[in-house]
């Protein structure tokens, strides 16, 4: 049965895009003797052993959007709706039978609706989903791989240390309160959008 999960990472984020994965596999089995768990309880370095053994297993779909494009398409639509568009279109992609999802609504059963209105296969919508199911647990490890690596590249462009990017991330305040001490525009890649970013700019 060709099954796939679909999982986000950097919805947080004030710095760098965000990037939603999906993993199509026909054996659930193996993704589950991988040994995949949530992205989150992973290090970096078990992330990156997983992401080369998952993306040689299995069918990998990525849609990542740059945080200018996010900041544009905030302006009509909501963070949840744009996720549910980018869920969509992984799912589309890869047509599965079975879709499980993590759950971006606070209403599970609401996104699971929300997405079967345009999708011709079972939906499975679950809160933190990435604990619960293999083929979203390797989802998060490619999105949260893809994101980091995508983060990475923004430090050596910038020639700064910028952290994970989320606003609750000590590095990342003070990357924005010493770019913002000298500077009245906002830093390249970041989301001017959000909250974080406005109170500099007021």
């Amino acid at each position: 049965m060709r099954i796939c999960g679909v999982d986000e990472a950097g919805k947080g984020a004030v710095i760098g895009p965000l990037i939603v994965a999906g993993v199509l596999s026909e054996d659930k089995e193996k993704l589950r003797d991988l040994g995949v768990r949530d992205s989150k309880k992973l290090s970096r370095k078990r992330r990156e052993e997983l992401f080369s053994q998952i993306i040689s297993l299995c069918e990998i779909e990525i849609l990542e959007i740059s945080a200018q494009k996010l900041d544009e398409m905030m302006r009509r639509k909501t963070i949840n709706e744009v996720l549910l568009d980018a869920y969509t279109r992984i799912i589309f992609k890869l047509k599965p039978e079975i879709a499980y999802v993590d759950a971006v609504d606070v209403n599970e059963e609401r996104f699971r609706s929300r997405l079967m209105s345009s999708l011709d296969c079972e939906i499975i919508s679950r809160h933190e989903a990435d604990s619960l199911f293999p083929c979203v647990s390797a989802a998060s490890i490619v999105a949260k791989v893809v994101r980091d690596r995508r983060v990475k590249e923004i430090e050596k462009e910038l020639g700064v240390e910028i952290g994970s990017g989320y606003p609750g991330d000590p590095k990342t305040r003070k990357f924005l309160e010493e770019w913002f001490r000298s500077r009245k525009n906002p830093p390249p890649h970041a989301r001017i959008s959000w909250e974080t970013i406005k109170r500099y700019l007021r």
